[in-house]
């Protein structure tokens, strides 16, 4: 039955007999059964407690085994067992990982979190060739000065390293890898004395990159044009390239292979205001992103009247004003503004991209399925030569904010910040069926939908060892690489103490919930008429207390009326 109804036929109940009995002017049974009532209806308010009567447990959560795989120690393990039947969680230490977090009920968590002595390290597991590779470690505490982090290569060489000159609790190296390959590279912090503090394993996998497709219509040849042309062609992307010479004259270079999924069509303000601009627009609609080379857009009412771009033209007295500085990996580069550069903030255009002074240099807005995006620098050719590495970064950049994603059946996702032996884990991937197999070295899992990710599913099983473990799905194949119980041991201190936090917070979030009902009467409460003041005398008095009143009175009534 309802808890609701029952809680209402006892209030009822209660007040009935209490109105029989002071219609006699018995006035002190009255009061018993309207004491009788509420008591009644407020034990069946009250939600019922789990059944908790062991002590608080202490856990030890730096209480590890030592071997090959993430194992409690004797007293944690001895803890751990205790914890169903425990009242509450004495923590000491940074916790526990989320796998084992999930494993176990939630119960109140006394603990006193630190964050001196710990690491947090950001990298990618995999990169397509030509990306640079950029790691970012993070002390916990008080930022320090000195303190340096150097990339090794699997011989040891110094691949890049980054120098804390004032106080600073990150740092971020960056290195480009050569070839596609997996590797386990090595990250090594000194302190401000040269003393190695922390290192250990950054597995990468450096992938072929799937080659670009770009459309290119140009209304006049330049030395920039030149330049962007070169870059594609370095980096083995499929490009149709067209340029106009003349009024009846254009030269084309043909794609090497049919482009069947474009990422983007880049076009100079030039060649869209001599009559480009209504079938690049034709072709943004059906979702195909429009990069648009704005150094030489001359037409400002014809922007403004088709696509709502209001230009102002630069003087010569503030184009030294107006240029753009972009700090790249080696390099900063300085690039000139176009002859016309968007203006305000407002409308469907906004900036997406800025230079280390906070200026504009990339302007977008939604163009039914596609996106139109606005290049407003000119004269990068200047850096071919000079800084040719950052000049190739830099315009990796934009292709990364302009073009569309490569069309791929499968996509892997890195669902674990840091796989463990022995601990549970997840591989993730878009692009696959659920139910289908998987095979994650020795295993064969299944493919499972996960409510957290709606457009991908995912898998879990236990590495059994440290390395690189084989993964494959139909075609598709991977690697993930499981690092050792003995790797990184502040950053699985990190780890263990972020999934403690969200763990606490879980365990908050109950008594925060009861405690706005009864002060509003929310949620079932509020369903029913009085249940705010049933709610509220449920939480205030103790249950046994409530169910003493009701058999108290109860006893006086039927003493009472046996007299």
């Amino acid at each position: 039955m309802d808890i609701n109804l029952l809680c209402g036929g006892a209030a009822v109940a209660g007040a009935a007999s209490a109105l029989l009995y002071a219609r006699g002017k018995r006035w002190t049974d009255a009061g018993l059964a309207t004491v009788a009532g509420a008591a009644l209806a407020a034990l069946l308010a009250a939600p019922a407690a789990p059944d908790r009567a062991g002590q608080a447990v202490v856990l030890d959560s730096e209480d590890w085994g030592k071997g090959g795989a993430v194992l409690p120690g004797e007293r944690l393990a001895a803890a751990l067992a205790a914890l169903p039947a425990a009242s509450s969680v004495q923590l000491q230490g940074h916790g526990l990982h989320e796998a084992q977090w999930r494993d176990l009920p939630v119960r109140p968590l006394q603990w006193t979190p630190a964050a001196d002595g710990l690491l947090w390290l950001d990298f990618p597991r995999a990169l397509p060739l030509g990306r640079a590779f950029a790691l970012t470690v993070r002390r916990g505490g008080s930022a320090q000065a000195g303190w340096r982090l150097q990339l090794l290569a699997e011989n040891g060489q110094v691949l890049g390293e980054a120098r804390a000159a004032a106080a600073a609790q990150s740092l971020t190296v960056q290195w480009q890898p050569p070839m596609p390959e997996s590797m386990v590279l090595q990250a090594r912090l000194l302190d401000k004395d040269g003393k190695v503090f922390a290192q250990g394993p950054v597995p990468l996998r450096v992938l072929d990159a799937v080659p670009l497709q770009v459309q290119g219509r140009f209304g006049a040849p330049s030395f920039d044009t030149r330049a962007l042309n070169q870059l594609l062609t370095d980096s083995n992307a499929i490009v149709d390239w067209q340029t106009t010479l003349g009024k009846s004259l254009t030269r084309s270079e043909e794609a090497r292979a049919p482009l069947a999924h474009p990422n983007a069509l880049v076009a100079d303000a030039a060649w869209l205001e001599r009559g480009g601009l209504r079938s690049a627009l034709a072709q943004v609609a059906q979702g195909l992103p429009l990069l648009v080379l704005g150094g030489n857009a001359d037409d400002a009412a014809l922007w403004q009247r088709e696509l709502g771009l209001r230009l102002a033209a630069q003087s010569a007295t503030t184009e030294q004003e107006e240029v753009r500085r972009l700090a790249l990996p080696g390099a900063t580069l300085a690039f000139a503004p176009g002859a016309q550069l968007p203006q305000g903030g407002a409308g469907a255009w906004q900036a997406v991209a800025r230079d280390k002074d906070g200026k504009p240099w990339l302007w977008q807005r939604s163009w039914q399925k596609g996106r139109i995006l606005w290049l407003g620098v000119r004269d990068w050719h200047r850096h071919a030569i000079s800084e040719p590495a950052a000049l190739g970064a830099w315009w990796q950049q934009v292709m990364d904010l302009a073009a569309a994603g490569s069309e791929q059946k499968v996509r892997w996702i890195d669902a674990q910040p840091m796989p463990l032996p022995g601990l549970r884990s997840e591989v993730c991937a878009q692009g696959v069926a659920s139910g289908g197999t998987l095979s994650a070295g020795q295993e064969t899992l299944r493919w499972q939908a996960r409510s957290e990710r709606a457009d991908a599913a995912c898998a879990a099983f236990w590495p059994r060892a440290a390395g690189w473990l084989p993964l494959a799905s139909g075609d598709e194949h991977s690697e993930m690489y499981v690092f050792g119980a003995q790797d990184w041991p502040a950053w699985q201190a990190a780890l263990r103490h972020d999934a403690t936090a969200r763990y606490a917070a879980q365990a908050a979030q109950p008594v925060a919930r009861g405690l706005a009902r009864a002060q509003d009467g929310s949620g079932d409460a509020g369903a029913r008429p009085g249940a705010g003041w049933l709610a509220a005398m449920a939480g205030a008095v103790p249950r046994w207390l409530l169910g003493l009143a009701f058999a108290a009175s109860m006893l006086a009534l039927w003493w009472r009326e046996r007299r």
